[in-house]
């Protein structure tokens, strides 16, 4: 990207990222995210996939944190958004306390409105993240039949 271009996706003077993304919230203590896991790689008819991930209070005093899920659905037939909050939780952990959070997807969360006005999802690929807000996190992914 070529700054001296107007033409480009950005103001003339600075970049046009958001100061603060979606999600975003300040804290008196900072916690780290590890071990994602997920159930199943592929998500069938009639089930379920839960994402996991360890949320632990790094610093020295007790903190609140809004643990957020966000999924993408790569192969959609229609444009869908880049990230979509999907769930969250609020926790609070003493200094040095981890905390498993989960999350669970159906396969009718996943649902969104065709082109030609259907209802339901197409198969494919569905990204996830889970993290502090939309910007950060980990990611993994499944496949839906």
């Amino acid at each position: 990207m070529n700054p001296n271009d107007l033409n480009t996706s950005k103001y003339t003077d600075m970049p046009n990222d958001p100061l603060f993304p979606f999600g975003f919230g300040l804290s008196y203590t900072h916690f780290r995210y590890g071990d994602l896991q997920i159930s199943d790689t592929i998500l069938g008819k009639n089930g379920s996939v839960r994402v996991r991930a360890t949320v632990t209070n790094t610093g020295d005093r007790f903190g609140e944190e809004v643990v957020q899920l966000y999924m993408r659905d790569v192969a959609a037939s229609v444009t869908r958004p880049v990230k979509e909050l999907k769930g969250f939780r609020k926790i609070g952990l003493d200094p040095g306390i981890s905390e498993e959070v989960v999350f669970s997807l159906a396969k009718e969360d996943l649902y969104y409105y065709g082109a030609d006005g259907s209802w339901g999802v197409d198969p494919g690929i569905i990204r996830v993240w889970i993290g502090p807000n939309a910007a950060e996190g980990l990611e993994t992914s499944f496949m839906i039949e």
